[in-house]
């Protein structure tokens, strides 16, 4: 995994374990790799893994099964959307809309090639 400077490592390996939840390699009550498991796949410190866990935890995307370990909540995925949505729109948009105005771009480009994107046969949803 490459990891940017601009955001704390926990939460980059958080949006990774969510983009698991929502392709589906990690189902509702499924067990999530365990913190030594996701730190050696991922080559960082089991300390960071833990924090990422705990933060996943207090959202409500993993629970704690004492003992046994980490399992994906069952409204995981609308969760991490609601949650991922809010970010977005606070975050990602207001940059999006300043570049599509400073680089002249009309939104009905924007439309044109989302639908392409959307329509492409790689693309699945």
């Amino acid at each position: 995994m490459d990891f940017r400077d601009k955001q704390a490592i926990y939460l980059q390996i958080a949006e990774h374990v969510s983009e698991q939840i929502l392709l589906g390699h990690w189902s509702a009550n499924e067990k999530v790799p365990s913190v030594r498991e996701l730190a050696a796949e991922l080559e960082v410190n089991p300390n960071t893994v833990m924090r990422t866990y705990e933060f996943l935890n207090q959202q409500g995307v993993i629970a704690n099964k004492r003992g046994i370990g980490y399992f994906a909540t069952d409204d995981a995925v609308d969760k991490i959307r609601t949650y991922r949505r809010e970010q977005f729109l606070q975050n990602d948009l207001p940059l999006f809309f300043k570049n599509l105005t400073l680089l002249g771009i009309d939104l009905r480009e924007i439309e044109t090639r989302y639908d392409e994107y959307i329509n492409a046969p790689t693309n699945t949803q």
